[in-house]
């Protein structure tokens, strides 16, 4: 995993950054089950916000 990237990348952090972590410990630090980490890239804003909205349209 890059964190370093121009691109915007969503990512899971218990299941792939802190995976070998116990889940006691990342809940301690923060880093619960539902917890999403978004790094914006140099995307333009429109479409990191019409990307966002289709996603989140798509959970429902």
């Amino acid at each position: 995993m890059s964190l370093g990237a121009v691109e915007s990348i969503l990512s899971y952090p218990a299941m792939m950054s802190h995976a070998a972590m116990p889940r006691e410990i990342r809940l301690q630090r923060g880093i619960g089950d539902g917890l999403l980490r978004y790094s914006v890239g140099l995307d333009a804003l429109e479409d990191i916000l019409g990307d966002l909205e289709q996603a989140l349209h798509a959970a429902r």
